[in-house]
């Protein structure tokens, strides 16, 4: 497991280690005028990604995986303006919005669990049992 370190783009040590870290995290891309906030973590067996969407239906978010690229894509519908209302503030985000997550090795597409609750959705992609380390048993005569 990696350290965590914080990024000074002002030390050339830390922008070339940042260039570095690049080859060696998952590839995110993002094909929208806003960003979905999404955290991702890996363990031994999998990969868990959380993203904040909230104020969109469980049925308008769509989720693919196809060459070990994980699509969220979805529509946040906007809030009907009321016309006799002035409006001092507006920074709720609408519209569509799609993320894709490149993982670094193969994940088990058939055994992901995906939750929804209060905003958060929450998912759950396994390793694909080929790449995960397995132990060599020794038999002694």
């Amino acid at each position: 497991m990696k350290k965590v370190v914080r990024w000074n783009p002002m030390n050339p040590v830390s922008l070339m280690n940042e260039f570095d870290r690049l080859f060696e995290r998952p590839y995110t891309r993002t094909t929208s005028n806003w960003n979905i906030a999404l955290d991702v973590a890996e363990t031994e067996d999998s990969y868990f990604v959380k993203a904040t969407i909230p104020g969109i239906n469980v049925e308008d978010i769509e989720i693919t995986l196809e060459d070990d690229v994980l699509m969220l894509k979805g529509e946040i519908q906007q809030d009907e303006e009321v016309e006799e209302a002035k409006y001092h503030l507006r920074e709720r985000r609408y519209g569509r919005f799609s993320r894709s997550i490149r993982f670094p090795m193969a994940v088990d597409s058939d055994a992901i669990e995906a939750i929804y609750t209060n905003g958060i959705l929450s998912l759950n992609v396994p390793k694909a049992e080929a790449v995960k380390p397995k132990r060599i048993t020794i038999n002694a005569n």
